[in-house]
């Protein structure tokens, strides 16, 4: 405990800061807080699909995954997040949805979106580990992993399978009239029906 309020004494503002400080910080509290409320931040926790499309861009993913074998049997973050320990999931989905956020804040996604190589080693890793017997007892190809494909020259899953789960069609022009689960607005009631009046 010392060590903490020795810690406190060396950074707290000092003289005429004092005040601007504490209103500083005050303001970028909440800021996050605000953030992270609109931005839906906390429903990343879950493993619902329908989080995808707080962001707009996913809605011809998840249009294309709910029409699709996979829709019926795995979520999103079944074969998009690393399943093998909760909080490596966790941290993959926090930089993953991080880097998602800028792209799509800046709009730099492409009309159609491509995984990147730690996310594809992922969803290959899901793949093989959803389709165990089938890749081991049957057609013996799940020895090899996406690093295995990358090092050799070999296929990865979607080279074979690329129509599943999102189809051949699932740029954002391709699927126009999705209807998928849009999220609420966070434009509170009064204000809506102010806007109306008008």
């Amino acid at each position: 405990m010392g060590k903490l309020r020795n810690f406190w004494n060396e950074i707290r503002p000092r003289g005429g800061w004092r005040y601007p400080a504490f209103i500083i910080s005050g303001a970028f509290v909440g800021l996050f807080i605000y953030t992270f409320f609109t931005s839906r931040a906390y429903s990343y926790l879950s493993d619902d699909p329908a989080t995808c499309v707080n962001c707009h861009i996913m809605g011809p993913y998840y249009a294309t995954w709910m029409h699709s074998s996979h829709g019926r049997n795995a979520t999103c973050n079944d074969c998009h997040v690393p399943q093998d320990n909760k909080l490596k999931g966790y941290y993959f989905k926090a930089v993953d949805g991080l880097r998602h956020s800028a792209i799509f804040t800046i709009r730099g996604e492409d009309q159609a979106i491509q995984a990147i190589e730690a996310s594809s080693q992922v969803i290959m890793d899901n793949c093989i580990r959803c389709h165990t017997q089938l890749n081991t007892e049957f057609i013996k190809t799940g020895r090899m992993g996406f690093k295995d494909t990358k090092e050799m020259g070999g296929s990865t899953c979607w080279d074979c399978h690329r129509d599943v789960p999102h189809t051949r069609s699932r740029s954002l022009s391709s699927t126009p009239n999705a209807r998928v689960p849009m999220p609420k607005s966070n434009v509170p009631d009064w204000l809506h029906n102010m806007m109306k009046k008008d």
